[in-house]
């Protein structure tokens, strides 16, 4: 009887001491409240003050980004508490609110599927008709004849009526098949939406122990991909003798199927995937820049901003692979901007402006012309003091006068003081180039063939201010020892013998003009053709 008694108050005591053990389970509902986006990914904050009881509570997150990286959750409290386990999964059974675009797509659908019935029905009524008409084609039976006048009668309103009908069904077919490329488009497009923002979520749980009953402040912190930002810039230049102003930008999408809603926002050049492990220094050997895997096309002379790059598709964890990416330089130590507004950003993968600083920069401006080329005159500015603004290479919109120039790729890697960038054509200073036929001939020298070429440049500054200005020509180079190049006249030019570009740098004060000489001979045997000018090539249509 004695050890039954005790083995009962054993199992009651046991009961007694795992139920004060249970953990309480408390779900909580948070919004996003800050967000330090990157290049690639953000890691978002979310905040939640929680009456915590004591003992034991499991602290349940819900309605989190499917892009959460595990790894990287971190939370913590502004109370002493024991933090007993962390742990993430995926809530395959939360049911989120439906997206915008979804909604609208769905919407989309469902009106052309009515108007499709629509199109479908008549299109049916209309082949009842025509068929009804063919049926009963018979006129006074087989035996019984039929008055000329009526059998005409009959005929045209056959004629006339099946007529009208074949040419509304051509019509509504035409209608059907438009409906139907329509919905295949959306539909295509809904599976895509679909796909990158489904209705699963994760969720966070955290076993916390307390000695007491107490109201706890808890700060989650996570990693998530699927988010960062673009760096771009707009440059404004209103006169040759102000300051150019720069507008820092960032382009922020958020496709993480989470929307931010009015959240502080900083943007950083790190990388979060980085690891915790000391850094090995390795040697930094220098040479010359080369542009491996890209593509740049440089467009005119002292242009050294204005190139063209072609997007680069990289290999990366959990990146679409509809989605392109681009490779562009960041300095080594990484810089992080605060921005002061607030900002909400949808979870559309849509690209949103936030604005990060502006700046007004002291520039230079200079001129370039190669007419031999080109007759337009090029504007450069040379901006100075770019080097702490803490750029990142971007895509810049350029404008000039309150005209858009078009687009131009800011580099940082530029080692110069200036960053150098084109503001298109300045009508008011002009550069021309003439062929003067009366020093241009050409004679039979014994077996040779000589012709000279002679040109005149004619510079012209039509503003009321001075101009720096440099006007590049070239001479040809022979590749043949039978074909000799003399130069005649180059009016104090800069010449690079190995290719022949000529440079006259000089300035122009206001409504000044000045006249450069340029000319040469070519001597090569008579029976052999030599192209002393230069031809351009162009598609035309034939016929």
């Amino acid at each position: 009887m004695n050890r039954i008694l005790f083995t009962l108050i054993s199992t009651l005591s046991f009961l007694i001491i795992l139920n004060a053990q249970e953990n309480h389970l408390i779900e909580i509902k948070s919004e996003v409240q800050s967000a330090r986006v990157y290049l690639n990914g953000a890691e978002l904050q979310r905040t939640a003050s929680i009456n915590i009881l004591k003992g034991n509570n499991m602290l349940v997150f819900k309605d989190l980004s499917p892009k959460l990286n595990s790894k990287s959750i971190r939370v913590s409290s502004n109370k002493e508490l024991s933090i007993l386990r962390i742990s993430s999964k995926i809530s395959y059974l939360t049911k989120s609110k439906e997206l915008p675009l979804i909604k609208n797509l769905k919407d989309s659908l469902k009106q052309l599927d009515y108007k499709k019935q629509g199109i479908t029905d008549e299109l049916g009524s209309y082949k009842i008709e025509k068929e009804l008409l063919l049926k009963n084609n018979s006129i006074g039976g087989s035996t019984n004849g039929v008055p000329i006048s009526e059998l005409k009668q009959a005929a045209d309103f056959y004629r006339k009526r099946i007529y009208e009908i074949n040419q509304k069904m051509t019509l509504l077919n035409i209608k059907l098949s438009k409906v139907n490329s329509s919905l295949q488009r959306i539909r295509k497009e809904l599976i895509e939406v679909n796909a990158r923002s489904s209705d699963t979520k994760m969720e966070v749980s955290v076993l916390v122990s307390s000695d007491q009953n107490t109201k706890v402040n808890f700060n989650l912190k996570y990693i998530v991909s699927n988010a960062g930002w673009v760096p771009g810039y707009e440059i404004k230049a209103t006169d040759l003798s102000k300051p150019i102003e720069l507008t820092y930008r960032a382009k922020v999408f958020n496709n993480t199927a989470i929307p931010w809603k009015n959240i502080t926002i900083k943007l950083s050049t790190a990388d979060p995937s980085l690891s915790i492990t000391k850094p090995d220094l390795k040697p930094w050997y220098l040479n010359y820049y080369t542009t491996a895997n890209k593509s740049i096309i440089q467009r005119n002379e002292g242009y050294v901003q204005n190139i063209m790059v072609e997007d680069m598709e990289l290999e990366m964890d959990e990146i679409d692979d509809d989605i392109s990416f681009t490779e562009i330089d960041i300095p080594e130590l990484s810089t992080e901007f605060a921005i002061s507004s607030k900002y909400s950003i949808p979870a559309d993968d849509k690209p949103y402006l936030i604005e990060i600083n502006k700046h007004t920069l002291d520039a230079s401006y200079k001129h370039f012309a190669v007419t031999k080329l080109d007759k337009g005159v090029f504007l450069l500015g040379r901006i100075t003091g770019w080097q702490n603004l803490s750029m990142v290479d971007g895509y810049a919109n350029v404008y000039f006068k309150g005209t858009y120039l078009g687009q131009s790729m800011i580099r940082t890697r530029n080692v110069k003081d200036t960053l150098d960038l084109s503001l298109g054509r300045d009508e008011k200073v002009l550069v021309t180039r003439t062929k003067l036929k009366k020093y241009s001939s050409k004679q039979l020298i014994g077996s040779k063939l000589k012709e000279t070429l002679a040109y005149e440049l004619v510079a012209k500054n039509n503003r009321n201010i001075p101009v720096d200005i440099e006007v590049i020509d070239q001479l040809p180079i022979s590749q043949n020892s039978e074909i000799e190049v003399k130069v005649l006249e180059i009016s104090g030019a800069e010449m690079n013998t190995e290719t022949g570009k000529l440079k006259w740098r000089f300035k122009l004060q206001a409504g000044q003009s000045k006249k450069l000489r340029l000319s040469f001979s070519i001597k090569y045997p008579k029976d052999m053709s030599v192209p002393v000018q230069q031809m351009k090539k162009r598609a035309v249509r034939k016929f």
